[in-house]
C-alpha cells in the first residue's frame, strides 16, 4: 500500500546501494545499462495511451505533446534563484507557454491540436502525482528547477519493500527498537537530571503516552507535516520558534493515493506495463469540472501493471492525487470498483470488459495521524518560508555552537516536490555529516535499565541536530502513489555503549558517506 519502488536505482542512490549489498533486488536491477537510463523522474516503461473515445491514441501525437510538456518542465530551471519569476507557480507558467504555442501546435490541424491539448492536460495530472499536489498552481515556480533526478530504471524488491527495514532490524539487538511508542510531549531547552549515582543532566525530555520518559542530548523527529500542522503547539514544550511555526503553517500538504485492481485475466498485452488515460474533451487551458462526485475519477492518471504477474497476479495500480484523491477515500470499495470499471470500459471501448474481482486502495488522509505523503513549497510561500524551515532549533535561543543549518532532505533534492528515499538521504548528507563531526560531547538517550533506542510513529530517519533537536523534513517517502513507512528509530549517535555502537555500524553501512543517514520508505 505504501513503499513500493526504488526511484533512480543507481550508484548515487544510497537505498539502492544498501538493498544491493543485502542481495534484496532482482538481477535486472544490477544491470549497468539499467542503472544508466535517464528517466527524468517520469515512467519510462512501455506504455499504451487510451482515449475517452474508446480507442488507443496515436502514439506520434501523444509523444509530441509529451515532449513539449517535458521541455516546458525543463525550462523551469532558468528561474531557479530568480527574485522575480514570470509567474508565481509552475501551473501558471506551463499554461501560459502552452497558450503561446497553440498557433503552431500540431501543424495547425484543429483535431490534432485538441488531442495534444488533452494529452497535455493528462501530463499535468501526472505531474500533480509526482509533486504530490492538487494542482501545479500550488507549486512555486522559482525553486521547482532544483529538481534533480537520479538515473536508473525504477525497480522493486522481490520480497517487498519491508525486506529492507527487516534486514536492518535483524542486525540490532532484540529490544533495541520499540514500535508504536506514541509520544505525548518533547520538552527541549531544559535541564533534566537522570536517576542514579552517575546521574547527569540532559537538555531534552521525551514523554510517551504510556508514561515512559526518555532523556536525551539529541532527538530525531520525522513526523508527517499533517501531524505538525495539527499538534506542534502541544507536542513541543516550549513551543517552536514562531518563524518555524509559521513555516509549518505555510507549507503545502498534498494527498496521493493508490488504487489496486485485481483481475481474473489481463485485458492488456504482456509487453504493456503502463496504461495511460486521456480524457479527450479536456484542455490545460480550461478549468476542470468542480463536481467531485461526478468527475473525481478523471484525475486518475492511469495504471501501472505490477510485475511480475507470477508473483502479483494480474494487478493494476492506479494513481490519483489532490482533492479527488481525498474524495475517493470517502467512497466504499464497491463505489470505487464501479468507477474504475466504468473508466476501463470507456477507455478500451469494451462495454463488456470484466470488472476487477477485487479492489484495494490507500486512505492516507483517513489515518489517525495525518499522513498524506507529500509536501510542497506553495507559490505563495517562497523565500522566507524556505529559509525558516531550513533553520535549526538550537539548544537555547542564545547558545552559540557548531550547528549545521537545518536543511531537510528536500523533495527530489529540492524544496518543491516530494522526496523519494534515495534523494532524501542525499539531501541530508551535509547537515547530518556536519552534526556527526560536531565537537560537542557524544549524545546519549537514556532511560534507567531500558532499551536506549525507541521508535516514533514516523516515516523517515534523518538529520540529527547538535545541541538540542533537529526538526527534520515533514516529507515522507512516497512519490509514486503515497504511503509512509510506519516505523522509525529514535536513536543515540556516538554513544559509548554497545547497543548504540551496533546502531552506528548498521547505519554507516547503509550510508557510508560520513555522518548519520536515514530513511527507509520510498515510492
Amino acid at each position: 500500500m505504501g513503499a513500493h519502488w526504488i526511484h533512480g536505482p543507481s550508484p548515487g542512490n544510497p537505498v539502492f546501494c544498501l538493498a544491493s549489498s543485502y542481495g534484496l533486488l532482482g538481477p535486472e536491477a544490477a544491470l549497468e545499462e539499467n542503472q544508466q537510463v535517464e528517466a527524468g523522474g517520469h515512467p519510462p516503461m512501455p506504455a499504451v495511451t487510451y482515449g475517452s473515445s474508446g480507442k488507443v491514441l496515436n502514439p506520434k501525437a501523444v509523444r509530441e505533446a509529451r515532449d513539449l510538456f517535458y521541455a516546458l518542465l525543463a525550462s523551469t530551471r532558468a528561474f531557479q534563484g530568480s527574485k522575480e519569476p514570470p509567474w508565481p507557480s509552475v501551473g501558471q507558467y506551463v499554461r501560459a507557454e502552452i497558450a503561446r504555442t497553440i498557433p503552431t501546435m500540431a501543424g495547425g490541424q484543429e483535431d490534432a491540436r485538441r488531442l495534444q491539448l488533452a494529452v497535455l492536460a493528462a501530463c499535468l495530472k501526472l505531474e500533480c502525482c509526482i509533486s504530490g499536489t492538487h494542482s501545479m498552481d500550488l507549486v512555486a515556480l522559482e525553486p521547482f528547477g532544483e529538481y534533480v533526478s537520479l538515473p536508473g530504471l525504477d525497480c522493486t524488491f522481490p520480497g517487498g519493500y519491508s525486506s529492507l527495514p527487516e534486514r536492518l532490524l535483524s542486525d540490532l539487538p532484540e529490544g533495541t527498537v520499540l514500535l508504536n511508542k506514541a509520544v505525548r510531549t518533547i520538552q527541549w531547552q531544559g535541564s533534566f537530571r537522570e536517576e542514579g549515582e552517575d546521574a547527569r543532566v540532559f537538555p531534552v525530555r521525551v514523554e510517551c503516552e504510556d508514561g515512559d520518559v526518555f532523556l536525551a542530548d539529541h532527538v530525531i523527529i520525522t513526523v508527517p507535516l499533517g501531524f505538525l500542522k495539527e499538534h506542534h503547539q502541544e507536542l513541543f514544550q516550549p513551543p517552536l520558534p514562531e518563524r518555524k511555526a509559521e513555516a509549518i503553517r505555510h507549507l503545502g500538504f498534498g494527498t496521493n493515493n493508490k488504487i489496486f485492481l485485481e483481475f481474473e485475466q489481463p485485458f492488456w498485452e504482456p509487453e504493456q506495463q503502463l496504461l495511460e488515460v486521456v480524457w479527450e474533451d479536456e484542455s490545460p487551458l480550461e478549468e476542470p469540472g468542480a463536481d467531485l462526485e461526478a468527475n473525481w475519477f478523471r484525475k486518475l492518471i492511469g495504471f501501472v501493471v505490477l510485475q511480475p504477474p507470477e508473483q502479483h497476479g494480474h494487478v493494476l495500480c492506479g494513481f490519483i492525487a489532490g482533492k479527488e484523491s481525498e474524495y475517493m477515500e470517502t467512497l466504499s470499495d464497491a463505489e470505487v470498483l464501479g468507477a474504475m470499471t466504468h473508466v476501463l470500459r470507456t477507455m478500451t471501448g469494451n462495454p463488456s470488459l470484466p470488472a476487477p474481482k477485487s479492489v484495494l486502495r490507500s486512505r492516507w488522509t483517513a489515518l489517525p495521524t495525518p499522513a498524506a505523503p507529500t509536501a510542497t513549497w506553495p507559490s505563495a510561500a517562497r523565500g522566507t518560508t524556505s529559509m525558516c524551515w531550513h533553520s535549526p532549533c538550537p539548544r537555547t535561543p542564545a547558545t552559540p555552537g557548531p550547528y549545521s543549518s537545518s536543511s531537510p532532505a528536500r523533495p527530489r533534492t529540492a524544496p518543491s516536490t516530494p522526496p523519494p528515499t534515495g534523494r532524501c538521504c542525499r539531501g541530508g548528507e551535509r547537515p547530518s555529516g556536519s552534526t556527526s563531526s560536531s565537537r560537542r560531547p557524544s549524545p546519549r538517550l537514556r532511560r534507567q535499565n531500558k532499551p536506549r533506542c525507541f521508535a516514533l510513529q514516523s516515516p523517515l530517519l534523518r538529520n540529527l541536530r547538535a545541541g538540542g533537536f533537529f526538526l527534520s523534513s515533514p516529507w515522507q517517502g512516497g512519490c509514486s502513489g503515497g504511503g509512509s513507512v510506519e516505523r522509525c528509530c529514535l536513536i543515540p549517535v556516538g554513544a559509548g555503549d554497545d547497543e548504540a555502537g551496533v546502531v552506528q555500524r548498521v547505519l554507516r553501512r547503509a550510508w557510508p558517506w560520513g555522518g548519520l543517514r536515514g530513511g527507509l520508505g520510498d515510492g
